[in-house]
């Protein structure tokens, strides 16, 4: 099954064709090839900003600040796949707002063109559990959250191809266990919920794993300009999420 099937459509990989379809003003995928990387990438964005020091409702109007001056500015024409990362240009152009906050406030008022990202903020808040001292950096928090979003939207491009597939029962019962749970239910116990022998219920783990790993990489190169180290950023990311 290749990366992206039809059933998977919401799901599409960062790549670069997807930046450069946001970019183009005469595409006719403009609009909502922008809203998949605003959605997508919204939270690594917003957790970085919280932890530069801004309370929640500025950090989430920065957020939407930055992603409405991009289309404005229609600044994804200028993007250079040559020049690599697509989440480092997201977050110097973070940065270079951060850094001037009365043009940020301007961005955010400006109408037109504008682009709605829906940010949990209650959620996200959640997620960051800024009660609790945390000794990262914010560039380490981006990076985390960054991988994080790399790996649930791998997980979820599997999601649509186990039920388009007609396995999403399968995928369901072993879900735990792909991701690492602790409190995962035995692989008798799964087997006896599907109906199918233990050995079964391993194998169909192991070769979700496998494919989940696929999935991982595919968003991770699909995130990086021609020639980059593919393995490298893999180990970057994992690094980073070993950073929790």
């Amino acid at each position: 099954m290749s990366a992206a099937t039809s059933g998977d459509a919401r799901f599409l990989t960062t790549r670069w064709s997807v930046v450069l379809d946001a970019g183009n003003v005469a595409s006719p995928r403009r609009a909502a090839a922008l809203e998949d990387l605003a959605t997508a990438y919204w939270f690594p964005l917003y957790a970085y900003a919280r932890r530069k020091g801004l309370a929640r409702d500025a950090a989430a109007d920065l957020v939407q600040a930055h992603f409405a001056r991009i289309l404005e500015r229609e600044d994804l024409a200028t993007v250079d796949r040559e020049r690599g990362r697509f989440r480092a240009w997201l977050r110097a152009g973070l940065d270079h707002l951060l850094a001037n906050q009365r043009e940020a406030e301007r961005a955010q008022k400006r109408g037109g063109n504008a682009i709605h990202v829906p940010i949990d903020a209650p959620g996200a808040e959640s997620r960051l559990a800024l009660d609790l001292p945390d000794p990262r950096p914010p560039e380490r928090t981006f990076e985390r959250e960054w991988a994080l979003t790399l790996l649930g939207r791998a997980r979820e491009r599997l999601a649509a191809e186990q039920a388009h597939a007609g396995k999403a029962a399968v995928f369901e019962a072993l879900l735990p266990a792909l991701a690492g749970d602790d409190d995962a239910p035995p692989h008798a116990a799964v087997a006896l919920r599907l109906g199918i022998s233990e050995n079964a219920a391993k194998v169909a783990l192991h070769r979700l794993r496998r494919r989940l790993g696929e999935l991982v990489r595919d968003e991770v190169a699909g995130t990086l300009g021609p020639g980059e180290d593919v393995e490298g950023e893999l180990r970057e990311l994992l690094a980073a999420l070993g950073t929790g």
